[in-house]
This record gives structure tokens, C-alpha cells and sequence, in this order.
């Protein structure tokens, strides 16, 4: 018998929902673990400031005490009344391959979202856009990244059985780091640059890059992802927020900016080596010894690179900022050895950012997908 409870949000018992994903996998050389103390703040309401516009509920599946699959409800009232739709999320879900298990934790947040007045729900998706969204649905041989989601090959079926259908569809991209930048790219990237009277930013100080363009950075990729699909609009207090995590971690040598002549931020590029290795090996934890393991992924020999986020300004877009962009992350890629770099999703609809990876050789290795079911 699958027993079901509600798990209150206190940081041990965030820390054991997060650990149940890990101990799910633990063995399987494609899955990255997240670190969790990062998906215990983003689980909890005192900490993570999409609790301004969002709420959720946490549940975990039990046989004979002991735990056999999690899940969130989330409802991100933002999009639901940018969209007018009454729609509620589930994300953080793992189960072990039982129809029985799969079938309570579903049932459960459908349940609970028909009791919010919701008449649709999605997922796996996060709060936000910068959450882990889409169950992977092919590539499960490849090892993922720590932006993404993996799951075995069980859980789309699963989903499916429960009268689940697809609501949308990333793709997944490596290309191979060329040994010099395409001619063509170098050309598209010379006559915009001309055209548009753009420029090139590099910085060696987070302290400046954060007082110069860290609030203009977000609200960039507001402007350029408030079409995508389910989009939150980063809040104020949630810039405030990740420019603390995030600027302080990167290597600014792997972050471009492109400004037009008046200095606003029209396109970034950022990219951070792969975290993937050093993250299995931390099992998620900096202590004891995981510490020593990211910080060797940070400043260690690595073949891959990840492409965390390109962002170009609306009406920059189709106009050859992205060449722009790459054309001067690429001798830095060279610079550090890697060989081969990470797209992370992009919706299958979005041709106008799969056509920047044309230059190159490429291949589409994994897929993912988002599921709905009428409430």
C-alpha cells in the first residue's frame, strides 16, 4: 500500500525530499545531481522571492515507511494571469518504476490543484524559467548538465498511462568548439558591429559588472524571453536575488556583453564550464569533500563548456548580435581546452536560435517534453 504525505517545508525535510532524487540514482553515470542546498532555497518560501507570486505544496510516497517517490505543486499566479488560464505545475518529481506510486503522487496534485479552483496541469516545470523544466524524452545515454533535468526512461511512460499529453518540446544541442571562428560567423559579426555601431564588453571585476549592467543583464532576458513559454517575469526583488548567486560564480572571461552607442545592453553571452563530473562526484554536498570537487570543475582541465544563457534585445534579434557574441566567447573556449559545448533546451519551436548553431558541427542528442492533463 502507497501512503502520501504532505511534507512541510522545514529545511530537513527539504533536505530529505532533495535526497531521494540522489539516492534514486545513485550509480547512474548520466545523471547529475543537484546541489542541495541550491533545491533546498529554491523549496522554500523564507528564501526563494518567487514565493512573492507563487505557492506550492511538497509531497512524498511511502511503502512499508520507506520513500518511494516525491513531488511539488506549484502554482505561479504571475503567468497565470498574464496568460488568463487557471493552469497549476507539478517539477521535482521522482518516482520509482511503479504504476502504483506514479498514479498517488499525480492523483494527489491533481487534486490538490482542483481544490485551487486550477483546470489544467503542467509540468515537470519550476516557479521560474531559471527552475529545471522538461522530462527528458530521449538521450538518455548522455550525460546531463546541471541546468537540466534527468529522469530514466520510465517516467515519460508513466505519464502517458496517467492520460498525460505533450504540452511542448525542448531540444538539446552539442557542437564541437571549432579550431578557428567560422569565416562567415566572423564576417556577420564584423558588418553588425559596423552597422548598428555595437560594442564588445569584457570585465575582470564582478564588483563592476554587477554595479554597471547585473540589474540591466535580467531585465534583458525579460525582454528577450517574455514570448517563451510559461515565462515569469523576473521581480526586482528576484534580480536582486540572483545577481548575488549567479555573477559571483562565473568567469567573467566567459561572459560577453554587447552594447549599443548609447552603452544599453542589447545581447549576453554567458557560459560556464562544465559542472556535470564535479557535481556527481560531490553527490550534492559540499561537505566533506564536495567543495574540493566544484571547485576543481570551476578551475580544473575540462573538455566541455556550458552555454547557460544568450540573450539579445527584441529588436536585436535576426540581426547577427549572436555572431557577435560568439565570435568572441569562441578563442576564449579555445583558450581553456574545451572541445565540445552545451546548448542546455531550447523549445523545438524556436528556429531563430537553433539557426545560430548552423556554423557548426552539431548534434541533437537529447529531447525533453512538458505534459498536460485537463483537471
Amino acid at each position: 500500500m502507497i501512503e502520501i504525505k504532505e511534507i512541510a517545508p522545514t529545511k530537513k525535510n527539504l533536505k530529505n525530499f532533495t535526497q531521494f532524487q540522489i539516492d534514486l540514482y545513485n550509480g547512474n553515470p548520466y545523471y547529475v545531481p543537484p546541489l542541495i542546498s541550491d533545491d533546498v532555497a529554491t523549496l522554500n518560501p523564507a528564501e526563494n522571492p518567487a514565493f512573492d507570486f507563487c505557492e506550492s505544496v511538497y509531497y512524498m510516497a511511502y511503502r512499508d515507511g520507506k520513500p518511494v517517490g516525491r513531488i511539488a505543486g506549484i502554482i505561479n499566479h504571475q503567468v497565470n494571469e498574464k496568460s488568463k488560464s487557471k493552469t497549476a505545475r507539478f517539477g521535482f518529481v521522482d518516482f520509482i518504476d511503479d504504476p502504483e506510486v506514479s498514479e498517488a503522487l499525480l492523483k494527489t496534485v491533481e487534486d490538490w490543484s482542483r481544490k485551487k479552483g486550477m483546470k489544467k496541469l503542467i509540468g515537470p516545470l519550476g516557479f521560474t524559467d531559471l527552475d529545471h523544466e522538461g522530462m527528458l524524452t530521449g538521450g538518455f545515454d548522455e550525460l546531463g548538465t546541471m541546468a537540466t533535468i534527468y529522469n530514466y526512461p520510465y517516467y515519460p511512460e508513466h505519464l502517458e498511462r496517467l492520460g498525460y499529453a505533450k504540452e511542448s518540446d525542448w531540444l538539446e544541442f552539442v557542437m564541437e568548439v571549432p579550431d578557428k571562428i567560422p569565416e562567415k560567423y566572423a564576417r556577420i559579426a564584423e558588418i553588425v558591429k559596423k552597422k548598428y555601431g555595437l560594442k564588445v564588453l569584457k570585465y575582470k571585476s564582478r564588483s563592476r559588472i554587477k554595479k554597471e549592467y547585473g540589474h540591466a543583464l535580467f531585465h534583458l532576458i525579460n525582454d528577450a524571453y517574455k514570448d517563451l513559454y510559461q515565462y515569469s517575469t523576473l521581480t526586482e526583488r528576484q534580480i536582486e536575488y540572483y545577481i548575488d548567486i549567479y555573477l559571483g560564480l562565473l568567469n567573467l572571461d566567459l561572459v560577453t556583453l554587447v552594447v549599443d552607442k548609447e552603452g544599453r545592453l542589447v545581447g549576453v553571452g554567458i557560459s560556464m564550464p562544465s559542472m556535470s563530473r564535479a557535481l556527481q562526484k560531490s553527490k550534492g554536498s559540499f561537505f566533506p569533500f564536495g567543495w574540493f570537487h566544484l571547485l576543481k570543475g570551476l578551475k580544473g582541465k575540462n573538455d566541455r563548456v556550458d552555454l547557460l544563457l544568450v540573450a539579445v534585445a527584441p529588436d536585436y534579434q535576426n540581426k547577427g548580435v549572436n555572431a557577435l557574441l560568439f565570435t568572441d566567447l569562441i578563442p576564449y573556449y579555445q583558450k581553456y581546452g574545451f572541445k565540445y559545448a552545451e546548448s542546455n533546451p531550447e523549445m523545438e519551436t524556436n528556429s531563430k536560435v537553433q539557426s545560430q548553431w548552423e556554423y557548426f558541427v552539431t548534434r541533437q542528442h537529447r529531447h525533453r517534453r512538458s505534459f498536460v492533463k485537463k483537471l
